[in-house]
Order: structure tokens, then sequence, then C-alpha cells
């Protein structure tokens, strides 16, 4: 059995590199060897006779958000971890919650934002308005693409709401009604398989954003059985063999779904909560593959 590791080539975290050596070290001790690859994207071509890739292998794990080359390697049969739809799904957050919405799991309200082509156009008049008339103020305002908190605003008020809109006008975008429950406070779930692994909670006194990324700090806990429930739901909802299943405090301690990440980093995971993730994420690969053959 072989396989292979598609990092991203031009951006690639530290994290994201630990990311793929801890799952090709937990491979290597289960007898199965892997290679990381970060230059996918050159390796893979078509035209009106078919693709072509250079690509053999009995799976891969996609660590990258490329969905070209996720769709290339899915259409040459490779069983991918997590598959193409889902990892496309998941890397634009309007098309998550639309995935998840009338599931059962309680979603923070959103209103999508409308998509501007021309930079020198003003907001729509009356829209800002409109928006905190629908979800109130403070909101939050997220870019679809992003992670590590990376576009997602916080708007007090309607002056800071409107420079908000003008700064993302151009980009995917969304609103959202503000939860503050339990300000930069949120709970990471991982699911492997469809089974929540464990859980911590990132906390932030200086931003709303619990991201590490950002200052975070992270400590392991025993989150209410509704909040692994919900986890669970959203990892098969969503088609996912692996994840993290980011949760936010309601009013009335609801979990609330904030961001559903295929891709999440463990490390830090794995240092806060002891369990090894890589190793029962690979573990469940090699079985999966085992059951289900090689090819999809």
């Amino acid at each position: 059995m072989e396989g292979l590791i598609f990092v991203n080539p031009y951006l690639i975290p530290e994290e994201s590199v630990r990311q793929a050596e801890r799952l090709k070290a937990e491979f290597t001790a289960l007898g199965v060897k892997t290679r990381i690859v970060s230059d996918g994207f050159l390796n893979v071509s078509l035209d009106g006779e078919g693709l072509k890739t250079a690509y053999a292998c009995d799976f891969a794990v996609f660590l990258d958000k490329d969905k070209y080359l996720s769709g290339a390697l899915k259409k040459t049969g490779v069983k991918l971890f997590n598959s193409h739809d889902s990892i496309r799904v998941c890397d634009d957050k309007a098309e998550t919650y639309l995935a998840l919405t009338g599931k059962g799991v309680n979603i923070p309200k959103t209103v999508f934002g409308g998509l501007c082509y021309g930079k020198d156009v003003g907001i729509v008049s009356g829209s800002a308005e409109s928006i905190a008339e629908e979800l109130g103020l403070p909101v939050i305002v997220k870019e679809s693409f992003g992670s590590m908190g990376k576009g997602v605003y916080l708007a007090e008020n309607l002056e800071e709401l409107k420079a908000v809109m003008e700064k993302v006008k151009c980009k995917p975008h969304l609103f959202q009604k503000y939860l503050g429950a339990k300000r930069g406070v949120d709970v990471r779930v991982i699911v492997i398989g469809g089974k929540a692994v464990s859980a911590m909670e990132r906390y932030n006194e200086n931003d709303f954003r619990s991201n590490v990324a950002l200052g975070g700090k992270c400590r392991k806990i025993d989150p209410p059985a509704e909040f692994i429930s919900v986890a669970e739901k959203c990892a098969d909802i969503l088609g996912l063999d692996y994840c993290g299943v980011d949760l936010l405090y309601g009013d009335n301690g609801k979990p609330f779904v904030c961001e559903v990440n295929s891709n999440a980093f463990f490390f830090g995971f794995e240092k806060t909560t002891g369990v090894n993730v890589a190793r029962l994420y690979a573990e469940y690969i090699v079985g999966k593959i085992k059951t289900c053959g090689k090819k999809e």
C-alpha cells in the first residue's frame, strides 16, 4: 500500500508542514509507504483525449485546498481523504452553511453579501442598515474563503459595518449574528471516521476570534454531549473522513456551528489533549482502504 500527502506549494504554514510530517511518520509506523507532494499541479494535464497524471497510488491525503487538483485526482480514481466534494464545500464558508442549514444543527443567523464586480462602485444604499436591522449590532462579517481567523471582522456599529462592507465588497462574503455569550471562546472538536476523538476549548482575552494564530490559548475540556453530537453530525452531513468542527456558545448554552475545517491543524490539538490524532487518522485511512479497496 502506498499513499501521497498533498500540501500547497506556495503558502505552507509551519503547522501544515508539521501535519504532513506527522502523518507520514504514523503511516510509516503502520508499514505504509507515503510521500509528501507539493508540486501536484505540475503533474496533471488534460486535453480533448482526457486527463493525465503522474500519480499512481492507493490513496491520497489532501491537505491542500486546490479544488482543481483534487477534482483532477478524483477523476483519475484516486481515493482522497477528504473527498474532493467535501473539501470544496468546507473551503467556502457560504457553501458550508448552505449544506448544513435545515439539517438539525444550530447556525448563527446569516445573510449573504452581494458580490460587487467593480471596485469603484459603492455599496448598495441602505444595505448596511438592512443588515443591522436583520442581525443586530455588533455583527460578524466573514469572507467566504480564509482560515486562521483571517478575513473575519466584528463591526460594532453602523459606521464600522459600512467600512467593512466596502473592504470586502469584491470578495465573496457573508454577515452573521454575533453570539456574545462567551466572547473570544469556542470549542474545537476533532472528528475522525464519524466519531469525535477529543475536544479543546480555545480562548482569547484580547480578540473576539479564538484562533491560536491570533494569540488564542487552548485547554482540554469534556464538553456537553450535545457539542459532540453536533460535531459528529456536521461531519456526517458534509461527508468528511476527518475534520475539526468549531462550535460557539449560544445564549442558552447550546452549541452553534462556527466553521467546519476539512484540514484542521492537529499539532496543537494533540499537545493540548494528549490524543495522537495523526495515528488515529492514519489507522482510519488504512482500515478504509483495506475494507473498501483503493478505487472509488
